[in-house]
């Protein structure tokens, strides 16, 4: 009678670590990937002034702030859109939901590994799931190859491929070169490409590359404040739609939006629109977190290799992608032998919380886990970061699960 969706396994361990938390347990919060950052001071600021905006605004969003972030993503990285052709929502999850809810039916293109929502989504709008397979020794990166190998396994019209970078859980990036190749793939077989970009302003060395730059026709690309700015619980996400959308398309996005969520908060899109008005008033901030994320991200990454548990150096954002196979055999020795298996014993033995492989697209007998490395309070700025001094939460998380496999 009811639909099988199971709880999103992002906000279920955020949930579990609370819970253990309240029960006078040390967890170290590996597991949620909420940023550790405060919005700017003149993004509060605007925030605060804006509370007696009490006023519905358009579905697609207020004007000016379209206007905005048309502006500030070219100044970004040359990501040109028409105000007209930008969406706004509660959310970028949100604004994913109805480019595929405005399919009748589709083939949804989902990389392995995924966000933990891409394939519930599509299930739940009634589409056919295909998984790209992608490996460790490839870094995790959707090759042409596999799309080309995978095409075969369509049963719908429309196809649709979902493409994340910087990526979560891998946190991993893509070069111009593989966006390249990617673009003509997909050109070649029509596919619509939703480009989730909520990373891409935490791109470690301030490189982000769009890829509607390289596949104009027929990509939709999301964004938001949650990540870059701090701002998840605020629940704000933008949609940059391409040129020559269909009018049947733009008109149904318009339309789910209208008959859902009718507009974004008032009070959220005046202080969004404080973030996106000037890059440059923007950039110190993005400069000091990238720069802080890359020194955590880097760190933690040296240490886990350095036990065997393989790990590729994050690009972007604030994930890593442990994999633990190496030890798959004195795991085995004790009965564990899933990715979930994996995670509640470490969780159990050390209070670390990760989140399990299977939760992104993966066979549950893959030894891997996703590690959000947000576990800390952020300073003012990184002029006199340390890792060691300023993420005393982090040091102990990765101390913790290297002594747990040395003792396996």
């Amino acid at each position: 009678m009811f639909r099988q969706i199971e709880e999103s396994q992002t906000l279920l361990i955020n949930t579990q670590s609370k819970e253990l938390e309240l029960k006078n347990s040390k967890v170290v919060k590996f597991g949620f990937g909420q940023s550790p950052f405060m919005p700017p001071k003149f993004v509060l600021k605007a925030f605060k002034n804006a509370a007696n905006h009490k006023e519905y605004t358009s579905v697609q969003g207020d004007l000016d702030l379209r206007r905005n972030i048309s502006q500030f993503h070219e100044a970004h990285n040359g990501l040109k859109v028409s105000p007209d052709n930008i969406l706004i929502a509660p959310g970028s999850k949100t604004l994913i939901f109805n480019v595929l809810m405005s399919f009748k039916k589709a083939d949804v293109f989902i990389p392995a590994p995924s966000w933990v929502s891409y394939a519930p989504q599509a299930k739940l709008a009634g589409h056919h799931v295909i998984k790209l397979n992608t490996t460790f020794e490839e870094r995790w990166r959707v090759r042409p190859e596999t799309i080309r190998n995978t095409v075969k396994n369509k049963s719908n019209g429309a196809s649709i491929m979902i493409l994340n970078y910087p990526g979560n859980p891998d946190g991993l990036t893509y070069t111009e070169n593989e966006l390249i190749e990617l673009a003509k793939i997909v050109k070649e077989y029509n596919f619509l490409v939703i480009s989730d970009e909520i990373y891409g302003l935490l791109d470690h060395n301030q490189q982000h590359k769009s890829f509607a730059n390289y596949y104009p026709e027929r990509t939709i690309t999301t964004t938001g404040l949650s990540k870059w700015c701090g701002a998840g619980g605020w629940r704000f996400g933008a949609a940059f739609l391409y040129e020559n959308i269909e009018p049947e398309l733009k008109q149904a996005l318009i339309g789910i939006g209208s008959e859902t969520y009718s507009c974004a908060p008032a009070p959220v899109q005046m202080a969004a629109k404080a973030a996106y008005q000037n890059y440059d008033k923007s950039l110190p901030y993005l400069n000091m977190q990238t720069t802080i994320l890359k020194q955590i991200g880097n760190y933690c990454a040296q240490k886990l290799n350095a036990f065997k548990i393989l790990v590729h150096a994050p690009e972007g954002g604030f994930y890593l992608f442990p994999d633990f196979s190496a030890h798959s055999k004195k795991l085995h020795a004790k009965g564990i032998k899933t990715s979930n298996a994996l995670c509640q014993q470490l969780l159990k033995d050390t209070g670390v919380a990760l989140l399990p492989a299977s939760a992104f697209g993966f066979d549950q007998h893959y030894l891997a886990a996703r590690l959000a490395y947000v576990d800390f309070q952020a300073p003012a700025d990184n002029r006199s970061f340390s890792v060691k001094e300023n993420c005393p939460n982090i040091v102990e998380g990765i101390d913790k699960i290297c002594n747990w496999v040395s003792k396996l």
